[in-house]
């Protein structure tokens, strides 16, 4: 039987390399059906052209921060295969912010959005299809900058040190259902939003390895 995942900010980065991941590993053990969503349409195409020997995939443009977009996408990828085995919420966005600087506020409120409420929005419309199963695994993409702040960066390991906590919570909340809730908290993985960073990243990582990493985590 295919195993089903849906993945947020599958354009690029992190959610690229883990849908290539599971359609590769996956392809002589029953395939594997990818939901991909992200904001960028044309990158979605591309991806799910390259995909198209490996594995069945359906693409969603949206963003995250449009809870009917993703209530909408969860309905018709259930509707047209059922409950996924595990959803991957890991759109994210990063972005360096200074409390002192007034205009930096909207940006504070841009990155929890996406990277916090983006997570509540991914799971939300899939919990009640995969309880029915008694199974399934909702992973959440954070950071151990949710663990330790970095100066200049205070949006962003705020919004990851909220993910981790409401993953926490989210875990003793679906246990009894028979839900896995995973976190993910990985340094710095090459990917266009890091390709920006003029400093130091130590221990980057690439996604490729990444992704077996991440992929291994979700399978324990």
């Amino acid at each position: 039987m295919a195993l089903k995942i849906f993945i947020t900010g599958a354009s690029s980065g992190i959610g690229q390399a883990l849908a290539k991941h599971y359609a590769e590993a996956y392809q002589d053990k029953g395939g594997a059906i990818i939901g991909l969503a992200a904001r960028r349409q044309d990158a979605l195409k591309s991806l799910q052209t390259s995909l198209s020997t490996t594995a069945n995939t359906v693409i969603y443009p949206l963003d995250v921060r449009d809870a009917s977009a993703l209530a909408q996408a969860a309905q018709d990828f259930i509707q047209r295969f059922g409950a996924p085995d595990i959803v991957i919420a890991n759109a994210g966005v990063s972005a360096g912010t200074l409390t002192e600087d007034k205009t930096d506020l909207a940006i504070f409120k841009g990155v929890i959005d996406i990277n916090l409420i983006g997570m509540v929005h991914t799971f939300q419309p899939f919990i009640k299809a995969m309880k029915q199963t008694g199974k399934g695994s909702l992973v959440g993409i954070a950071s151990v900058a949710g663990i330790r702040g970095l100066p200049g960066a205070g949006a962003y390991s705020a919004s990851k040190a909220a993910a981790i906590a409401y993953l926490e919570s989210l875990r003793v909340e679906l246990a009894p259902s028979g839900l896995h809730v995973t976190t993910i908290a990985p340094g710095y993985i090459r990917t266009p939003m890091t390709d920006i960073n003029t400093y130091p990243m130590p221990f980057l990582m690439a996604p490729e390895l990444a992704a077996k990493k991440f992929a291994r985590a979700i399978e324990k």
